[in-house]
């Protein structure tokens, strides 16, 4: 039996906005799945929707795993698509363990009124879906995704982040790249971030096992500073990257290599911002590799698809 998932906006005070957009099954409490390594279902979220200049609007999803260590696949179709419309609007095809927010955008015209985009996931024999749709208390807007990110929290500096701008980020080629299993593939970034907010700060050594939940008043702290990572975004088999990479997922377990870690301090930035990888596929055929940029604060993705044979 499928359950309605709707993410839900707390109340802003000041500069710290709190919109808390985890839509989790009301026959499931989070509680009750948090220490689940694997064999868990994944969770729509509907984070929220922005205005664009020309009128129309964002609908912004994300996602919630409750699995710490199990990523799933589920390609495009009767488990993984959204609607009215065609069933791939740019929805992930790979989830990354645990909370993943403001993951993709579905832009909508500026008539759509009172209408819904509905996302529908079924894993591990459960389905769940999240409607997005253009409430007002569902608005969002960067001080929103900042507080949620974790880059406005404690180990963010506060006011640090006003005035806040995401990096620029520029992926070297275009199109589809061809490339045969084992072989790596190189893959080159440029990011700027040229405000310079946050500054760049380390999380904190953990205190307490209190404070290993995440962040206060219900958001996460994260490290700020600038960051990249390449992730699987859709795919048909594990791909191993060369340096590792940096976690993009909520992973706030003592020694982590994740920003919402105790004790992660952001490496310092590559000369001339320049990111370079490897990337080796270990089975054939289609997948999306997406680079993900942040202060810490603020996040701007690419994304490159590579055909392996």
């Amino acid at each position: 039996m499928a359950t309605r998932n709707v993410g839900r906006s707390l109340l802003r005070v000041g500069w710290f906005a709190l919109v808390v957009a985890i839509s989790v099954a009301r026959s499931s409490p989070l509680s009750a799945q948090s220490a689940f390594p694997r064999g868990q279902n994944i969770a729509p979220v509907f984070e929220g929707w922005e205005k664009n200049a020309d009128g129309s609007f964002n609908l912004v999803f994300g996602y919630f795993n409750r699995n710490w260590e199990e990523e799933i696949d589920l390609p495009i179709g009767p488990d993984n698509n959204l609607s009215p419309g065609l069933p791939d609007q740019g929805q992930p095809g790979h989830f990354l363990p645990r909370r993943n927010r403001f993951v993709f955008r579905v832009r909508v015209p500026n008539d759509f009124g009172k209408n819904e985009v509905v996302w529908t996931l079924t894993s591990h024999g459960k389905t769940e879906r999240a409607y997005g749709t253009l409430k007002p208390d569902y608005f969002i807007d960067d001080i929103v995704i900042m507080n949620n990110v974790g880059g406005a929290g404690a180990a963010g500096g506060g006011n640090d982040t006003l005035g806040n701008k995401a990096p620029v980020l520029k992926v070297e080629g275009e199109g589809i790249t061809r490339a045969r299993v084992g072989q790596p593939v190189a893959m080159t970034a440029f990011v700027t971030d040229d405000d310079g907010k946050p500054r760049r700060v380390a999380m904190p050594p953990a205190t307490s096992r209190l404070r290993q939940g995440g962040g206060n008043g219900g958001t996460p702290n994260s490290a700020t500073g600038l960051r990249l990572s390449w992730f699987v975004y859709r795919g048909a088999g594990p791909v191993t990257f060369d340096p590792p990479q940096i976690e993009v997922w909520e992973d706030h377990r003592d020694g982590a290599n994740s920003p919402w870690a105790a004790g992660f301090a952001t490496p310092p930035t590559p000369p001339g911002g320049k990111w370079e990888i490897r990337a080796t596929f270990s089975t054939p055929g289609t997948y999306v590799l997406r680079c993900l940029a942040s202060d810490g604060a603020l996040l701007v993705s690419e994304d490159r698809t590579f055909i392996l044979e």
